[in-house]
């Protein structure tokens, strides 16, 4: 099954002109311990693969093509990979991932994962808001990503969460930038990093929030190609605003 998952993504990649999906935090710095307390590592084996964050008690949100990787588990409260308690930090998951989806370029890259028991809130662990749909996301706003990926391209992944700040890009900038490269962006998504800048995210840490003031507005879901020399085309994040009917659903059910 683990070869069959791997083989499935390499074909993904590979149909997509080699684009990379999102992670490596480029230019980073080491996180605090006593924040961003909502970070999740999504694994498979053991292994982290994906970013998320955690959203309430029983739900950990992240990108839905992470699920193409066979992730098996989540783990919380903790910014160092080599300290993970497995009674107490690591949890098994269900998948719930956005009934439109079906793969990144077209959007809807977003998915919930149920957690196998409620996570405890504490001084190393909190859930953090849902961007409202109300509010307006302005160009050039700073905000923040953050991940356990590699900090150049291609390297292996750190052990230590990094964070990088990055500018909102302008939609109909970012547009005309894709299309440059012969790309329709999908929609519903958000920009921000990789462009006009040599801070970004990069293969490996898809799923992570972009997160603005203290609300997580965006999803990683992807950038231009493997290559994480920025600048280039902008980095590119699922618009959680949007898509906030569907998540408030799955919570109020517990299931999905």
């Amino acid at each position: 099954m683990h070869a069959l998952c791997t083989l499935f993504v390499f074909c993904v990649l590979t149909s997509f002109g080699g684009k990379a999906l999102g992670s490596e935090i480029i230019n980073g710095k080491k996180t605090q311990k006593r924040s961003m307390k909502y970070m999740a590592s999504v694994q498979n084996n053991l292994q982290h693969i994906c970013g998320g964050f955690l959203i309430s008690e029983e739900f950990v949100l992240t990108a839905a093509h992470c699920a193409e990787r066979c992730l098996t588990s989540v783990v919380l409260g903790t910014h160092d990979l080599r300290k993970v308690d497995d009674a107490t930090m690591r949890y098994g998951v269900k998948i719930c991932e956005h009934p439109s989806y079906k793969d990144f370029t077209t959007g809807d890259d977003i998915m919930l994962l149920k957690l196998s028991r409620k996570a405890q809130m504490s001084e190393r662990l909190q859930k953090i808001l849902l961007a409202d749909p109300e509010s307006k996301l302005k160009d050039n706003t700073l905000c923040r990503v953050a991940g356990w990926g590699a900090i150049v391209t291609n390297g292996g992944y750190v052990d230590k969460l990094l964070k990088v700040k990055v500018n909102v890009v302008n939609t109909n900038t970012c547009k005309e930038q894709w299309k440059m490269i012969n790309f329709e962006l999908p929609a519903k998504v958000i920009c921000a990093g990789g462009y006009q800048t040599k801070e970004g995210f990069c293969q490996g840490d898809s799923g992570g929030p972009l997160v603005c003031g203290d609300t997580a507005v965006g999803v990683v879901s992807f950038n231009w190609r493997a290559n994480c020399d920025y600048p280039n085309a902008p980095n590119v994040y699922t618009d959680v605003s949007k898509y906030l009917p569907w998540i408030r659903k799955i919570l109020a059910q517990k299931s999905c």
